[in-house]
């Protein structure tokens, strides 16, 4: 281990019962405090650690984990409130990819996780070394420990040695083990949250005697929503504050709050902060915006060691509507109404708008959380939290920034199984798309790197706040479809084809209706009536045949959900409220989805509440309503998915591919574009199919001709680009020949690059003329937040003019790369059109997975751009590829740690 890896960043996470722990590697200055670990060890566990009650075995450990560093040795350490509580460590003997593995923690800290956790931090800087196995020797009764291994998640074995039992862990990082580390994160979480959000007293400091302030707003809101337990203002100027009892700090007041909540200014901030973990506050709720850069690190700085989870700044409050507690601590204008959503936004402005309309439609709110600046607690925390508190069972999200997008997108995939998780997809209007360098990079937009990460973690998201909220208003009023086939029913038809026209541009589907479900309707309604799709049930209908037709069709197997659109009119029983009644006199939910569109309604969306329980959803555009349903049966196709799963692929060297990553980087340390013959070992690496241009590579017009005779096809005929470091658009500089038929022709193109691209031109690829097909587009970019995003749509010259594009983040599961191949515009000439054969549709799948795994296994690949890529009925092969490295080293983004 080298000095600079021994330097890895100090990081904070989470224990057992939520307390902040900071993992780092030893240094020597820290000696002392680990000859303190072990000589605060009772004489029994120093015999289960060293298999005898040895100090002198102690200070060669502390001796070891405090040295200088040195290859094959790697140790983290545990501490808290500057105190050392454990200790990790490895070191290889024989075997680089063997390491022999202890672990040390404090006498009274066991059962709390730290063990556990700072193996899981070990294990990880080992996969980063080569490490691939753990072993580790334990005494036959150190129950513990033993539980410690066999609980990881990883494969582990056992071998029996008289007293002494020899453990074998695999470090492989599968989904077994990912979900372990799940668990255990999810369960520390959602206890660091209690303080937070159900807490047994709450300061609120900065509240002043102004009327207006934000400090005294929020004392107001806390106290006049009936908060359950203790409520102190600290003020030193007043002995109360709107009946509140104040206090002169926060160590002066008779209970340490679990919450305070600070609107003091920033210059303030930091002393406080550092006040209140002094007193032993164990979250911070912060509303003052404007910290200065040093502010936030000294706000921070605090919080992780004091260990207090920090909601903001530069947030709105947070609220828990739950009877027991009916915590309030925000400055919005009304109480929130209690019920089954939860809320976490970034902008004030949007959760004000949820918490009244969520308030209006009666959904109501179960808890919500500004997030603010979001130095701390995330949209991540939130959805384990709603996971687990027993009464959410809605989920809505506004953020604009995501800390660790794949760790969110495995909590989202689970908890969107449990509940339907709602977001506005923000920022949209990008302002063009990125100047880059590839096809890729400029296809990468934020836009769409945010929408994939929706996608595959079955997130609905909308395009506004509006659209939100009639959709959060169907997926809690009405079951979800079954799929997108939708029956229109209205009694008036003009209203019927605007529906209609909603249902098609979202693409709901309006299957026309059988032969006998016309007699079955038109005997339910009046005369004149047509039962076709939309059902026109003329003005004249009453509602008695109104609901007898809705309940006929959501008895016909062939339709998923069912769409009433209605207007008042001049016939006196058929005015637009009367008839809405054909549908609420009854249950609010049927199995079936009913909506109601209501072109007079005053308001974008209603909740109409059914005589017999439930609601049905009213909207005033049938855009709307058509949305909303198009959402849910999205919603549906998502659950209905079997588990997904990341193919094996075969021919894969990923040993190989890090070598010549590796190789090329220690001479081009600042990275760049790979050659053309480094880049086909790289794809060779991962069985990608190519033209055989590496072998067919030229730097003289003479080894151009003899490249051409050995690589001409059937009809003598061969491509040639030229190539220089950097060049990627090589059609726009106008780089290619076509069609060279001969070595006249072939001289004549390599002489004509030569006079073009003096000075600039290091050589140039010759390949054969390939065969026909569809040309389409690969690539793959490396997100600095976001990872691997892989990219697919039609290629050629046209691949940015047309930009049909669709992408997923990486690793792709078997479901990703089917939705790939389906998505962009250009499938259906993969799928075969006019008589045509379809093109090799499971070596495009192929392709696409191998591009993944490359992705994910070199965090050195910052782009890769397959254009064209050529698809036959045949084969499918890459045609012409760029690939450009940078000097980057992996990041775990599993590992369990604060932001």
């Amino acid at each position: 281990m080298t000095d600079d890896e021994r330097d890895r960043p100090t990081v904070h996470a989470l224990l057992a019962d939520g307390t902040t722990v900071c993992i780092r590697s030893p240094r020597p200055g820290d000696h002392q405090q680990l000859r303190g670990l072990y000589e605060e060890m009772s004489p029994e566990n120093l015999r289960l650690r060293f298999f005898a009650a040895s100090r002198r075995s102690a200070d060669l450990a502390a001796d070891r984990a405090a040295a200088p560093a040195r290859p094959g040795y790697r140790a983290l350490l545990a501490e808290t409130h500057g105190r050392v509580i454990g200790l990790a460590e490895y070191e290889t003997v024989d075997d680089p990819e063997t390491a022999e593995m202890s672990i040390a923690v404090a006498d009274g800290l066991h059962h709390r996780g730290v063990g556990t956790l700072l193996v899981e931090h070990l294990v990880s800087a080992a996969r980063a070394d080569g490490v691939t196995t753990f072993t580790a020797d334990a005494l036959s009764e150190n129950h513990e420990v033993l539980r410690l291994f066999t609980d990881l998640g990883l494969r582990a074995g056992r071998r029996f040695e008289g007293p002494e039992v020899r453990c074998t862990i695999a470090l492989d990082e599968d989904d077994t083990y990912l979900a372990a580390v799940e668990a255990r994160g999810r369960a520390a979480d959602v206890v660091s949250l209690e303080p937070l959000l159900r807490p047994e007293a709450v300061a609120v400091v900065g509240a002043g005697r102004r009327p207006g302030s934000v400090g005294r707003a929020l004392l107001h809101h806390l106290h006049a929503g009936g908060f359950t337990r203790r409520l102190f203002a600290v003020n030193p100027h007043v002995s109360s504050i709107l009946g509140v009892p104040s206090y002169s700090s926060v160590s002066a007041l008779p209970k340490v709050p679990d919450l305070a909540v600070l609107a003091t200014p920033a210059d303030a901030l930091p002393a406080m902060a550092e006040e209140c973990g002094k007193a032993g506050v164990r979250a911070l709720l912060v509303v003052t915006d404007g910290l200065s850069p040093d502010q936030a690190e000294a706000l921070m700085t605090a919080c992780r060691t004091y260990g207090m989870r920090l909601v903001g700044p530069n947030c709105l409050g947070i609220s828990n509507t739950d009877p027991k507690i009916h915590l309030d601590a925000t400055f919005a204008a009304e109480h929130p109404r209690p019920g089954t959503a939860g809320i976490a936004v970034q902008s004030g402005g949007v959760g004000i708008a949820l918490l009244d309309g969520l308030s209006r439609l009666g959904i109501g709110v179960s808890s919500f959380v500004s997030l603010g600046d979001k130095y701390d607690v995330s949209g991540n925390d939130m959805l384990q939290w709603w996971e687990s508190d027993g009464c959410t069972d809605l989920a809505l999200l506004h953020l604009e920034s995501f800390g660790n997008p794949r760790a969110f997108s495995r909590t989202a995939r689970r908890v969107t199984r449990r509940m339907p998780v709602l977001t506005v997809d923000a920022g949209r209007t990008e302002a063009g798309r990125r100047a880059a360098a590839s096809h890729t990079a400029a296809a990468a937009t934020r836009t769409m790197t945010r929408q994939a990460l929706f996608a595959q973690a079955g997130i609905t998201a909308t395009r506004s706040v509006g659209e939100l909220m009639e959709t959060a208003a169907l997926l809690h009023a009405q079951p979800l479809p079954t799929g997108t086939r939708v029956a229109i029913v209205t009694n008036a038809g003009g209203a019927g084809v605007l529906a209609a026209d909603a249902c098609a541009e979202a693409g709901l589907f309006l299957p026309a209706p059988t032969a006998e479900l016309i007699d079955d309707l038109l005997a339910a309604l009046p005369e004149g009536a047509a039962a076709g799709n939309p059902v026109d049930a003329t003005a004249a209908v009453t509602e008695d045949q109104l609901r007898d037709c809705v309940d006929r069709l959501l008895r016909y197997p062939g339709i998923d959900a069912v769409l009433v659109a209605l207007v008042p009119t001049a016939v006196a029983v058929a005015t637009g409220d009367y008839l809405v009644r054909a549908l609420t006199d009854g249950p609010g939910q049927r199995e079936r989805p009913v909506a109601v569109v209501r072109l007079e309604q005053d308001l974008p969306v209603k909740l109409l509440p059914a005589r017999e329980g439930g609601a049905i959803p009213s909207y005033a555009e049938p855009v709307a309503a058509a949305r909303a349903l198009a959402h849910a049966a999205r919603r549906t196709a998502w659950l209905q998915r079997p588990a997904r799963s990341i193919p094996e692929l075969d021919e894969v060297d990923p040993a190989r591919a890090q070598a010549v990553a590796e190789t090329y980087l220690a001479t081009h340390t600042d990275g760049g574009w790979l050659d053309p013959r480094t880049c086909a070992e790289l794809l060779a690496c991962y069985g990608i199919p190519q033209l055989p241009w590496a072998w067919a590579w030229a730097e003289t017009e003479d080894d151009a001709v003899i490249a051409a005779e050995r690589l001409r096809g059937a009809d003598g005929r061969v491509v040639m680009k030229a190539q220089w470091p950097g060049l990627v658009h090589k059609t726009e500089q106008h780089a290619v020949h076509l069609d060279i038929e001969g070595d006249s022709q072939v001289r004549a193109a390599f002489r004509d690059f030569e006079t073009r691209f003096a000075g600039l031109m290091t050589g140039v690829v010759v390949q054969p003329l390939a065969a026909r097909g569809t040309e389409l587009f690969a690539g793959v970019t490396q997100d600095d937040v976001f990872g691997p995003l892989v990219l697919f749509g039609l290629g050629g010259t046209a691949t940015e003019v047309l930009a049909d594009h669709a992408a997923r983040l990486a690793p792709l599961t078997d479901h990703d790369v089917h939705d790939l191949v389906t998505a962009p515009r250009c499938a259906p000439l993969l799928l075969g059109t006019h008589g045509s054969r379809p093109a090799d549709l499971q070596g495009l799948e192929q392709l696409l997975l191998r591009l993944s795994r490359m992705a994910s296994d070199l965090p050195q690949l910052a782009e890769a751009d397959f254009n064209p890529v050529l698809a036959t009925p045949a084969a499918v092969t890459v045609l012409d590829a760029r690939v450009r490295l940078l000097p980057r080293r992996a990041q775990d983004p599993y590992l369990r740690r604060l932001r």
